[in-house]
């Protein structure tokens, strides 16, 4: 499996929020909503390498969770609406916030383990102490 280069310049974060290949940055990462294509289309990497696994969906649970909770005590403290104001206000916003966010985290997340050569079972042997 040859990732080479690396560092080509392309900003993981960036390549990332575009959902574009992490080497090029100009190919398309996905080829259905969250269904990462094979290779890019533009200069051929191969994206067998792609392990995001649930990263991108705890990450959400959490931002998006903290700030629905968050906003619906407020309103709950602040005004006492009927339950089904909570359901009419958050309901679109959890959609929004956690679908939303999920292809766009995926993505960088993809882009920073082809960054990093983050690989399954592999470990950094080197120490900053050893010379």
């Amino acid at each position: 499996m040859d990732l080479e280069p690396y560092h080509s310049g392309v900003s993981p974060y960036a390549a990332g929020l575009a959902c574009r290949c992490p080497r090029c940055g100009r190919g398309k990462l996905f080829d259905g909503f969250l269904h990462v294509a094979p290779a890019c289309t533009n200069c051929g990497l191969d994206y067998s390498f792609d392990d995001s696994g649930d990263g991108p969906v705890v990450f959400i649970i959490l931002a998006a969770g903290s700030l629905v909770v968050g906003l619906a005590l407020w309103v709950e403290l602040t005004w006492s609406p009927p339950f089904w104001v909570h359901a009419l206000l958050w309901t679109p916003l959890i959609l929004t916030s956690t679908l939303g966010l999920l292809r766009p985290l995926k993505a960088t997340l993809i882009a920073l383990q082809f960054a990093k050569r983050a690989q399954e079972g592999r470990l950094d042997t080197t120490s900053k102490g050893e010379a």
